[in-house]
């Protein structure tokens, strides 16, 4: 079926604005409006529903991550600016836990300094977005320590149904593919730290819209 050409929609518009300029009936902000509409329809932006997607790029393989900005908007958009930011490059995940989580984020992982990983973040804390998303296999969720409130850059993907956590950890993602790869992550060598012997960088986290 050959796709529908937009062009009568187009010029409908068209028409129909220039119109309604004629009688004097659009104010600055509604014509900035018939502007924006008029633009999405020549470039076939409207109704693309595009989202953000991370893609986390590891020696083992990709791990692509959509977002829950209706359950965590917070974590999301922080989550964002650090990727935007390139914070999250050359950390490595730091503790993994086979049957539970894998765990990273931390800038301190990018020293080879063992004793101060898990230690790290950006210099600030976000409030935390509890939920009843349940912490299910593929779930992305945001580590802390004791205090609510203290989630900044690292985070963990669930390995396993965690329901323990459920409304105590803010969940803000699900892996969209690459669970492989986390399997392969969790279930590589470790120290009594449960931090792997074989660095597992994250040599590029980036969003994609799609």
């Amino acid at each position: 079926m050959k796709k529908p050409k937009p062009l009568h929609i187009l010029e409908d518009w068209h028409d129909s604005i220039n119109l309604i300029l004629k009688k004097g009936l659009l104010n600055m902000f509604s014509l900035g409006m018939a502007g924006h509409l008029l633009n999405c329809l020549m470039t076939g932006e409207a109704g693309a529903g595009k989202k953000d997607v991370a893609v986390i790029e590891t020696s083992l393989g990709n791990i692509e991550i959509e977002f829950m900005e209706d359950v965590a908007p917070g974590h999301v958009d922080n989550f964002k600016k650090l990727a935007k930011e390139g914070f999250y490059n050359g950390t490595i995940f730091h503790r993994v836990i086979p049957g539970f989580m894998i765990q990273g984020g931390d800038p301190n992982t990018k020293s080879d300094d063992r004793s101060s990983h898990g230690t790290g973040g950006p210099g600030y804390s976000i409030k935390a977005e509890f939920s009843d998303v349940p912490h299910e296999r593929g779930i992305l969720s945001m580590a802390r320590s004791q205090e609510p409130d203290s989630a900044g850059s690292q985070f963990f993907i669930v390995m396993k149904e965690s329901s323990f956590l459920d409304n105590n950890y803010t969940v803000f993602g699900k892996v969209l593919s690459g669970m492989d790869v986390a399997d392969k992550i969790v279930n590589s060598p470790r120290d009594a730290a449960d931090n792997p012997l074989d660095r597992i960088e994250m040599t590029l986290v980036k969003i994609e819209s799609r």
